[in-house]
């Protein structure tokens, strides 16, 4: 899954500001819920969940390379994955963090644009591969991402999902 995710991802990357205004934001990544969408099988059960985050960054330090690979980029790191996806699941009237292997986590590609230093903006759409039998039906995502000064954004999450059963 951590391939088809991190695939899912590269297609998943809409734009990059590229106009002739120079926009400005903070040097800290932004980002922002934009939409979740289920697509279901023909039993009427989610197989798939679409989430679509909008992001900003002041100096356009973006994404990682296939080769980052070394400290603090490493897979055990806690910055291996610059898009952190945290899946929760509401039990008994409480949204519980439900740790996944492999996580929904995933890296985003390079996309410093090529004038060092420039602002980006963009859009990320990512395909999450959910438990077609899933024992609680109501579920969220937290997530936020890291820039290479590895900023945090702001956290984000998508409102309460309730998933269809047949």
């Amino acid at each position: 899954m951590r391939i088809t995710l991190a695939l899912g991802l590269f297609p998943g990357i809409f734009s990059v500001s590229s106009c002739m205004k120079k926009e400005s934001y903070p040097d800290t990544p932004q980002i922002a819920f934009e939409g979740f969408y289920l697509a279901f099988d023909t039993g009427k059960v989610a197989k798939r969940g679409i989430l679509t985050i909008s992001f900003k960054d002041g100096n356009g330090d973006i994404g990682l390379r296939a080769a980052d690979t070394l400290p603090p980029y490493n897979r055990n790191g806690d910055y291996y994955y610059n898009y952190v996806i945290r899946y929760y699941e509401k039990q008994m009237g409480r949204f519980v963090l439900v740790p996944l292997d492999p996580p929904f986590s995933a890296r985003i590609p390079y996309l410093t644009p090529e004038d060092p230093g420039r602002a980006i903006k963009g859009i990320i759409v990512d395909t999450l591969l959910l438990n077609p039998q899933p024992v609680f039906d109501t579920v969220k995502f937290i997530f936020f991402i890291y820039d290479r000064a590895l900023n945090k954004s702001n956290v984000d999450s998508t409102p309460p999902i309730i998933l269809r059963r047949p």
